[in-house]
């Protein structure tokens, strides 16, 4: 009986730490690695994110930059960071796109990471330089096929990111040849467009709206199945021949794998409240970017989804990064 009490004992006290442990987390500051350069959505994001949870869980949470290798780069450094919930990465769905693409990346998406939320997505803008005489996506098609291999377009995070993608599913769908010219980030991909550099991206709201509102860059579509709200004219590939053309990119944060459950459990439950502010919804919204706060399994399940669509589309364009 004295034994079966002693046993009890500590059963009890075992399972009274683990909340103790997760009520002390954060103790110290914490860091949002974010793997592409200042100036895109995931910048502009990440940093009121790390804004945001700073105040959420009263511990500074730094956003530190790390471009370079489409994510990779920034990947590698948080897998191999200590799973103590001080490090965390922000990206996007290269995360999961990249391990189909590379064969030597230095990590694994699924056994090397914790998942944590989703924090917010976009679909991608079609636009193009004034100096592209195409007035429609039915133009640009027609004239990509009478010049098969002339036209260019920027893709931002480089080889294998979503915008990349984005454009070789639709070659695939259009049966078009354009050129792919891949930029480390959204910023310098869209300078080189303003510039006429490249001639049309599939571009991210943030970066393409104020371009289009301005006149320096055409717009011809969205790439989601119904219209941006912020500009309604614009149709949607889907409308102008390409039914079930539905493509974005999205942005998640993530834990080293490892990472207490309890701390992933606080962090997801803080990230939910904060996609809810009413500051957040309106900054988003106002760059085209949809606020979601989910969970970890909602994450874990696109996760899986994704690998599925775009290991077709890179199988049936037969792309590789070496």
């Amino acid at each position: 009986m004295f034994l079966i009490r002693r046993l009890l004992l500590a059963a009890l006290a075992i399972g009274l730490a683990l909340p103790a442990a997760a009520q002390s987390w954060p103790n110290k500051p914490m860091r949002l690695v974010i793997p592409y350069p200042p100036g895109g959505p995931t910048d502009l994001v990440g940093r009121l994110y790390a804004q945001k949870l700073s105040e959420a869980l009263g511990q500074p949470m730094v956003a530190e930059n790390r471009s370079g290798a489409n994510g990779n780069i920034a990947a590698q450094l948080v897998a191999r960071s200590a799973p103590d919930g001080s490090t965390f990465i922000l990206h996007s769905s290269s995360m999961v796109i990249n391990t189909l693409l590379y064969k030597n990346i230095g990590y694994d998406c699924f056994a090397d990471f914790a998942p944590v939320s989703q924090l917010f997505d976009y679909k991608l803008m079609v636009i193009v330089h004034p100096s592209v005489a195409a007035k429609t996506l039915p133009d640009l098609v027609a004239m990509a096929k009478a010049q098969p291999g002339k036209l260019t377009y920027g893709s931002a995070g480089g080889a294998g990111a979503p915008t990349h993608l984005a454009v070789e599913m639709f070659k695939q769908r259009a049966g078009v040849d354009i050129v792919h010219i891949p930029y480390a980030g959204g910023a310098p991909a869209t300078n080189d467009l303003l510039a006429g550099h490249i001639n049309m991206m599939f571009n991210n709201p943030t970066q393409s709206l104020p371009y289009i509102k301005a006149g320096q860059v055409r717009g011809l579509a969205v790439t989601g199945l119904e219209r941006n709200p912020l500009t309604p004219d614009l149709p949607t590939v889907a409308e102008l021949g390409y039914p079930g053309f539905d493509v974005g990119t999205w942005f998640a944060l993530w834990a080293p794998a490892g990472t207490s459950p309890e701390i992933i459990r606080t962090l997801q439950a803080a990230i939910a409240k904060v996609a809810r502010q009413p500051d957040v919804l309106e900054r988003l919204a106002a760059n085209g970017l949809r606020s979601i706060g989910g969970t970890s399994d909602e994450l874990a399940r696109i996760m899986k989804a994704d690998h599925e669509t775009w290991g077709q589309v890179i199988r049936d364009g037969n792309i590789r990064i070496e």
